[in-house]
């Protein structure tokens, strides 16, 4: 096949950290081409440095027959090359058709030739068989929908190298069904589709081949018909890792927190029983109400009415201070704009809601900081070459870990994980799963929101079904089916 991308001993060096080690890769006309590993792995340095975003320490690119030592965004763009990142890169106060031709202009200079816009954004739709009316606000639309926009606004700029980010990461089924289909037809027209996931699944179901990056160096890449999944997984972390979940002996106790109903933030009359002890799985499709009513748990939303009682005193939620002060922790699903602070330092982060152990009146104590920050660092080995690092310096599983530590510094005992695992890797999944375990073996108990099957299936004692707002049906372990639980999922 014809290679369209090179890269030749690709190098990139920041103080004190190689994030990618003479790195050689190449990419053929047509194929999907999925890139996988750890976070920290270097996928997202890889990402930025093919398209511009940022400029090797050594190395060369070879693009058609030209080679070059850095890409810049303008020559990517002329070189066809478009990126769709995980978090989207949209204007939401704009409409469909002006997010897709920003920057462009098509008509002359003074005006903008909004119907020749239209027509041309409607073909690219139709090209894919996708129903999405050019003239709708942006914000308006799903995440399922917002993404077919970028992947619009790349084939709008005639797009041969398209690379996709955790695509996958934050659209309901029925929208991953579409992207596939998408990705497809982009392979028969011979545009080059460079694949990053975590999801394993997907990784096979698409992929002619497959390459591993591990800390910051190229281990291999394989016909993805000629690889497992434990190879791949091996390849990955460096070691053989068991898939499993972590045995839990534990004896489940008196009840923690109870809820009698409950509405409110879209959630319709919720009961529902939490034990010392337990994690308990709520399940559901995207719009479910799964993170509404963990929003209304911790307070972040307050309760139409209804009575939320924490180890057997009712509780008044109007703040998430109130559900702080009464136990209760949560860990959001989009840990970036929600569960840390990227631009402030890992010590600041993990303190920030615990300033009462850190401080006396109004004098913050450095040395009980650096204390409570190194117990945790220790504690859920978080890696990082200094606690003063920047957050949005560290990979997303590391960053889950700091998010992780916040809450457990605040001294909460009752802790919401809203999508626990999403977009990070399969080693940092392990120890997640395994802290989840050593907290419940400490007497915390847990409220587990996943859209992952196996992982509710094999963390989980109970699983509440959720459909629009509302409780199902409650499963016992002995009652897990991917099926039933779908069943349910769907308001059957």
């Amino acid at each position: 096949m014809k290679t369209v991308l090179k890269l030749s001993s690709i190098s990139k060096y920041y103080p004190g950290v190689i994030a990618l080690d003479q790195v050689s890769m190449d990419f053929s006309e047509g194929e999907i081409h999925s890139v996988m590993g750890e976070n920290g792995a270097g996928k997202s340095t890889l990402i930025k440095i093919i398209s511009g975003a940022i400029e090797p320490s050594g190395g060369m690119i070879e693009i058609g027959n030209e080679k070059m030592k850095h890409m810049t965004p303008a020559l990517a763009r002329q070189e066809g090359i478009g990126v769709i990142y995980q978090e989207f890169n949209l204007i939401s106060s704009m409409s469909v058709v002006e997010n897709i031709f920003l920057g462009e202009c098509v008509g002359n200079k003074i005006m903008p030739d909004f119907n020749e816009m239209h027509h041309r954004a409607k073909k690219i739709f139709e090209e894919f068989d996708v129903d999405i009316d050019t003239c709708e606000m942006v914000g308006n639309l799903t995440p399922g929908k917002q993404q077919l926009v970028e992947i619009a606004k790349a084939l709008s700029q005639n797009v041969k190298i398209m690379i996709m980010d955790e695509p996958t990461a934050s659209i309901s089924v029925a929208d991953v069904k579409i992207l596939f289909n998408i990705i497809r037809k982009l392979k028969e027209k011979k545009v080059t589709v460079i694949y990053i996931s975590h999801r394993m699944e997907e990784v096979f179901a698409l992929s002619d081949r497959v390459s591993v990056l591990r800390d910051g160096k190229f281990i291999a890449t394989k016909d993805a018909g000629e690889v497992v999944r434990k190879d791949l997984i091996t390849m990955m972390v460096g070691r053989e890792l068991n898939e499993s979940f972590p045995d839990r002996a534990i004896e489940i106790g008196a009840p923690v927190l109870e809820v009698k109903g409950l509405y409110g933030n879209g959630n319709l009359d919720i009961n529902l029983t939490l034990h010392k002890g337990e994690i308990l799985g709520i399940a559901g499709l995207v719009g479910a109400g799964r993170t509404e009513l963990a929003k209304v748990l911790y307070g972040a939303v307050k309760a139409d009415k209804g009575d939320i009682i924490v180890k057997g005193k009712k509780a008044a939620l109007r703040t998430p201070r109130d559900a702080i002060n009464a136990g209760i922790g949560y860990i959001p699903e989009d840990r970036k704009n929600e569960g840390v602070f990227l631009e402030f330092p890992i010590d600041w982060n993990i303190t920030i809601m615990c300033l009462p152990r850190v401080s006396k009146k109004t004098i913050i104590s450095e040395d009980k900081i650096k204390n409570i920050t190194e117990e945790f660092a220790k504690r859920l080995e978080i890696k990082t070459p200094d606690l003063k690092q920047y957050v949005r310096n560290l990979s997303g599983g590391n960053q889950q870990k700091v998010v992780i530590a916040k809450t457990l510094a605040a001294e909460t005992d009752i802790i919401i994980f809203d999508e626990p695992t999403r977009g990070i890797d399969v080693g940092a999944k392990q120890e997640i799963y395994y802290l989840m375990n050593e907290l419940i073996m400490q007497g915390v108990s847990i409220i587990m929101i996943s859209s992952e099957m196996e992982e509710l299936m094999g963390m989980s004692d109970r699983i509440l079904v959720m459909h629009e707002g509302k409780l199902q049906g409650e499963l016992k372990k002995e009652e897990f089916t991917q099926q039933y639980i779908l069943e349910l999922a769907s308001g059957l």
